[in-house]
């Protein structure tokens, strides 16, 4: 079990309009995080190309969540990592986000193999079953093969940057180790100093293969993730010679402050991090 999955979601709102569960592949929200805060953001897809794609990874078709401005080409292309709880409405929402301001955003359904993150109202057994078997090695064979994707759509994977939440946070981290290609990328509360997957190695131990710039996003009163382990990964990166690292830790935040769906969520600090995070990309070659 996850602390901090199960600290974050205290019962918000209710918001009947959106009380409905993931049926595809961003679209609706994970059984787990109902009823949505009524704070929840929504950006509509006027002028993009948004929806569900699939992705070759060998014989296995992966489903994904694709949104980029209609009609161009030779756009720079960010993957999204998801929460624990999958490609639902927000993780889509952020892909839009992104493309709105230029971007081909994707996010694939990295749990998929293993069972349906969406429909599991019980986060220990959703870890345990789903999030728990979805090791790195997977996990970074199916981000090669959205990113040969994404460069065959339209997309100019030599100004490519990734970003994630939580458990997709963690795998921002882990997924820049793995692909030097990665141009620059954006961790927001992803845990450093322990894996999902039994077997896999932490954030920390992989700190000598990250190469490109990260900007971590931490909350001080994320109960899941001390502080003092982002103190470790920062020397364990700074030994290895990557300077280019930087990490902001708000005050009094808890973990989880991006999700405006959720009850977790903190304006100030999700909307000063979402600044910070395209400034990130736009200073780092990913624009």
């Amino acid at each position: 079990m996850m602390k901090e999955e199960i600290d974050s979601l205290v019962p918000g709102r209710d918001f009947s309009r959106r009380d409905f569960v993931q049926t595809t592949v961003g679209s609706g929200f994970a059984a787990a995080v109902l009823p949505v805060a009524a704070q929840t953001v929504t950006t509509d897809s006027v002028g993009l190309e948004a929806g569900s794609v699939s992705i070759p990874v060998g014989d296995f078709r992966m489903p994904a969540y694709r949104a980029q401005p209609a009609g161009r080409k030779d756009l720079p292309v960010i993957l999204v990592a998801s929460e624990i709880f999958g490609v639902h409405e927000h993780i889509a929402d952020v892909c839009r986000r992104f493309a709105k301001l230029g971007y081909l955003a994707i996010a694939p359904e990295l749990f998929v193999r293993h069972g349906n993150a969406g429909v599991y109202t019980d986060i220990p057994k959703l870890i345990a079953e789903v999030v728990g078997k979805a090791s790195d090695a997977q996990v970074d064979g199916d981000l090669d093969a959205t990113v040969a994707w994404a460069a065959a759509n339209g997309g100019d994977v030599t100004r490519l940057g990734i970003t994630g939440f939580c458990w997709g946070g963690r795998t921002t981290w882990s997924y820049t180790a793995h692909n030097p290609g990665v141009k620059a990328a954006v961790a927001w509360y992803g845990p450093v100093a322990r894996p999902y997957f039994a077997g896999d190695k932490t954030v920390i131990d992989k700190a000598a293969s990250i190469k490109a710039p990260v900007l971590g996003l931490y909350g001080a009163a994320d109960t899941g993730i001390p502080v003092d382990t982002l103190t470790q990964l920062e020397a364990a990166l700074k030994a290895a010679g990557n300077t280019a690292c930087e990490f902001i830790v708000y005050p009094d935040t808890p973990h989880a402050f991006h999700a405006d769906y959720r009850p977790s969520y903190r304006k100030a600090a999700a909307e000063d991090g979402w600044a910070k995070c395209v400034a990130w990309f736009r200073k780092n070659g990913v624009a």
